[in-house]
């Protein structure tokens, strides 16, 4: 499982592949200059301060490096423990019985495998964005590294499978006792509603390979 230390270490070292302080590699990405300061990955309280994973995503973005990339430099020696990772179309995982009750993959017919890093005690799939309605976060071909069994809270970017088939990813705007409210990551689509009903499962994005 990667550690905190493991995270912040291979940010500091994309920064000094590239040139940068910390303080330059979050202003190149379009973030607070102070997001990676030191003092940031621990809060008043003591507990640790994660790196979200769009503020990776983006410095990703800003230096042109992959996501393999930087996976080794969070252990530049090892590297951290991989396993294979189920893998379908976002298209295609709204059709058929793909899908246990819990958002688990069935196997079979319609899922190949891609190899990622072990999120530890979190199951997780792949699902491969198609078409532009994710746009500007997700592209079409990213994958996104969704897991069922993680906890989400408000803020969090969520694949929702329906009760009719529809997959859709989205951000968490507010849930309540009977309905989850979704808000697009693409400005030229609607918000919408969902009774919790019809939803068939939710699990939060944990990573995304561009």
């Amino acid at each position: 499982m990667l550690s905190h230390e493991q995270i912040w270490t291979a940010i500091d070292r994309l920064a000094e592949r590239y040139g940068y302080s910390a303080s330059g590699l979050a202003r190149r990405a379009g973030l607070d200059a102070t997001s990676f300061n030191r003092s940031k990955r621990v809060g008043p309280d003591g507990r640790k301060r994660w790196p979200s994973t769009e503020s990776i995503a983006k410095v990703l973005a800003a230096t042109g490096a992959g996501l393999d990339d930087f996976l080794r430099l969070v252990d530049s020696h090892e590297g951290p423990p991989r396993t294979m990772v189920p893998l379908i179309g976002m298209t295609q995982a709204g059709s058929g019985r793909l899908f246990t009750d819990e958002g688990m993959p069935t196997g079979g017919p319609g899922w190949e495998e891609i190899e990622f890093p072990d999120l530890g005690g979190d199951r997780a799939f792949a699902l491969e964005v198609q078409g532009d309605s994710m746009l500007p976060l997700y592209r079409d071909g990213d994958v996104l590294i969704v897991a069922p069994n993680a906890s989400i809270r408000k803020g969090d970017r969520i694949v929702v499978r329906l009760s009719s088939g529809e997959v859709v990813a989205k951000e968490l705007r507010r849930r309540t006792a009977r309905t989850i409210e979704l808000a697009s990551l693409n400005p030229d689509h609607e918000d919408r509603t969902v009774p919790l009903a019809e939803v068939a499962w939710m699990a939060r994005v944990m990573w995304v390979r561009q």
